[in-house]
């Protein structure tokens, strides 16, 4: 930035304010949109009774690197962390329990990443999906321990998919 001349700086500036002024919450799926309905979410050819919950908006484009997923998404916008003091209430559960109420969707596939604080939003989430009578799977442990979602390459991932289990 500092080698940049300054009308390059205001204009960085300026696309930066105006990102954050234009990106919002998509009403289906929570994850970053420019518009009430992301492009997943009103795009055609998603299969509409699949839906993958992730933690975090990166983890859905890491998710559609490996060209194989066709369901719709959730985003939390976190987990569940006692020692961050992030509860239930402070992610986007209250919305996903909304959703699959509808009952719409024959699966959810639980994709937190394999540490502590997502396999504790997992068991949370299947736990409060239960009385939906909804198939609730979780990735297969394709990615390592410790590892996270948005780091894995899309082999990884699809193997992930393809290994997914009930919880």
């Amino acid at each position: 930035m500092l080698d940049c001349g300054d009308e390059e700086v205001r204009a960085f500036a300026e696309a930066m304010v105006a990102a954050r002024e234009n990106t919002v919450f998509c009403r289906e799926c929570q994850n970053l949109s420019e518009q009430e309905l992301c492009p997943l979410c009103s795009g055609e050819g998603r299969d509409r009774t699949l839906l993958c919950v992730v933690a975090e908006p990166r983890d859905v484009a890491a998710i559609e690197r490996c060209r194989e997923y066709k369901g719709l998404y959730h985003v939390l916008h976190g987990v569940i962390s006692p020692t961050r003091r992030k509860s239930p209430d402070d992610i986007r559960i209250k919305e996903l329990l909304e959703r699959v109420g509808g009952g719409a969707f024959a699966e959810v596939i639980l994709a937190t990443n394999p540490d502590t604080d997502g396999d504790t939003t997992a068991l949370y989430i299947a736990r409060m999906l239960r009385p939906h009578n909804v198939r609730v799977t979780r990735l297969a442990y394709g990615l390592p321990m410790g590892g996270h979602v948005e780091h894995a390459d899309g082999l990884t991932i699809l193997r992930a998919l393809d290994g997914r289990r009930e919880v």
